[in-house]
């Protein structure tokens, strides 16, 4: 089995990529980036329940959406100009994606922050809580990866 069935170089180019993107906000703005913030942020405008209304995320709002439109802008432009115009589909079901999806959120919230925030920026900035998260995560990710294609081919 091959860790890299379809190349290591286009991982290489997007963590390059997605590096310099996070130092050139921090050297040009002093902000940090992390994406479960956007979404904590970007729910400020919506609820007014104390969490969503703290400070440090109503003063942010602006420059997090700006930062997630940027990801997602830089996202489109690699499909449109050399993503080959292919659709991209997973072949999970809706119901496993949500699962997925709601531990994805509960252990960012659990942690502080999401695999972006402490893998680029925390362990950037030698945050030792950023390395046990990180390390958290990808242990995690590696026995339900195992588990799950034991399941799967059973």
């Amino acid at each position: 089995m091959a860790f890299f069935p379809n190349g290591w170089q286009h991982y290489l180019i997007g963590g390059l990529l997605i590096g310099s993107g996070v130092s050139l906000l921090f050297a040009i703005t002093g902000l940090i980036g992390g994406m479960s913030s956007v979404y904590s942020s970007t729910w400020s405008w919506i609820l007014r329940t104390p969490f969503f209304q703290q400070p440090r995320l109503v003063n942010s709002r602006q420059w997090r959406l700006a930062y997630a439109g940027g990801l997602i802008l830089g996202a489109a432009l690699w499909w449109f100009l050399l993503g080959g115009g292919a659709r991209v589909a997973v072949e999970l079901s809706p119901l496993r994606l949500l699962i997925g999806g709601v531990l994805v959120g509960y252990g960012a919230r659990l942690s502080r922050g999401c695999t972006s925030g402490h893998g680029i920026c925390g362990l950037a900035s030698l945050n030792r809580p950023s390395l046990l998260a990180v390390c958290t995560f990808m242990l995690t990710a590696i026995v339900t990866a195992n588990l799950l294609s034991r399941v799967a081919s059973a």
